[in-house]
């Protein structure tokens, strides 16, 4: 099978094998699989396929809403992984972007417009910065990525948990709402997905994808960054400045987690909330990012697909469908996505099969 059409042909068939197994889960328990295809077919289109009810474009709005951050830090790890790095610090970077997006939004005044460009800015700075520190010790004393950024995940927790009561809380669960100027929230999306939650976070989405396919396929620093993933030795030889990319590429990576923090907070919420645990968002990028391939367009539809497995989750649960189901099609997907040689090998040798009984 050609690279190229592999690289597509696999994750749909990881994503097949996927609801497959979801499938015959549900049917184990004594379920009928058609309520999780209702559920998702109401999510992606807002059409009851039982004919119950009407059209409803909220589904549609919710989706969207779940994959924004999903979509980001999915760029965040997927950034790493094509320069040779294993960011499991989304989340921290994450926490810490929404950590600036809130102290922004309360403590600065600013115009319309401005004051949520602001914020988000500051989001993906912070985010960027905490990126940056598992970036420089591998860099400079070649300590392992995956170790300071699962540390740092829980570094970030507890520091934005105390930083966040600093600005006064009366439950201790939450701060004050925001301005409206730094508000992500829009009334025009709103009413046309009949009072759902998305908002303008869908624009910095875009730019982000935008930006990291510009930066790693057409430009020669992301030649270079990718080119020291590949090989460190060679690169040095070649010229490039190793340590610098490899920082940078740490810091680039952070910057797409911190904004998904301000994409949520500024959007879904509207105010900083004190974090019990972590709500896994770095997790679901690295599966978006190993089904997307780690391209601008694989992320992007693998985020729209686990977005939609989010938004469904309380659809299944009407149907009388555990809501963990929608985990499971999410593992067994990435599961699959795994075993890519063996699906390649499998769908070679249908095809030879094929081309045999001609």
């Amino acid at each position: 099978m050609g690279k190229d059409r592999s690289k597509i042909t696999v994750p749909l068939v990881a994503v097949l094998l996927g609801f497959i197994t979801g499938a015959i889960i549900i049917m184990i328990t004594g379920k009928s699989p058609l309520g999780m295809v209702q559920a998702m077919v109401r999510t992606l289109t807002g059409f009851d396929i039982y004919g119950r009810s009407s059209y409803n474009p909220y589904y549609i709005g919710e989706f969207l809403l779940q994959s924004l951050p999903i979509i980001l830090t999915g760029l965040s790890i997927a950034f790493a992984f094509r320069t040779g790095l294993f960011n499991i610090g989304a989340e921290g970077q994450l926490m810490m972007g929404s950590l600036a997006a809130v102290t922004v939004a309360l403590l600065l005044k600013a115009p319309f417009g401005f004051h949520s460009l602001l914020c988000l800015l500051a989001a993906a700075a912070a985010g960027a910065l905490w990126g940056a520190i598992p970036g420089y010790l591998k860099a400079r004393f070649n300590v392992h990525e995956v170790v300071v950024t699962i540390m740092l995940n829980y570094t970030a927790l507890h520091f934005s948990n105390w930083a966040l009561l600093l600005f006064g809380s009366v439950d201790r669960v939450k701060t004050s709402e925001f301005p409206a100027s730094a508000s992500l929230a829009s009334k025009f999306l709103a009413d046309m997905t009949n009072g759902s939650r998305l908002n303008w976070g869908i624009i910095p989405v875009i730019i982000a994808l935008v930006l990291y396919w510009f930066i790693i396929e057409k430009t020669t620093f992301g030649f270079s960054l990718r080119a020291v993933g590949f090989n460190k030795d060679a690169a040095r030889y070649a010229g490039m400045k190793v340590e610098r990319d490899v920082v940078m590429s740490m810091v680039i990576a952070g910057a797409f987690a911190g904004l998904a923090g301000a994409v949520i907070t500024l959007g879904t919420f509207n105010f900083g909330r004190v974090l019990p645990s972590m709500e896994g968002y770095g997790m679901d990028g690295i599966a978006v990012a190993l089904v997307g391939g780690n391209a601008a367009v694989g992320v992007l539809f693998s985020g729209l697909l686990f977005g939609m497995l989010k938004a469904a989750q309380p659809l299944m649960q009407s149907s009388q469908i555990p809501r963990e189901i929608a985990g499971i099609i999410q593992s067994s997907i990435v599961l699959f996505v795994a075993m890519r040689l063996g699906i390649e090998a499998l769908l070679d040798t249908l095809k030879r099969k094929r081309e045999g009984q001609k």
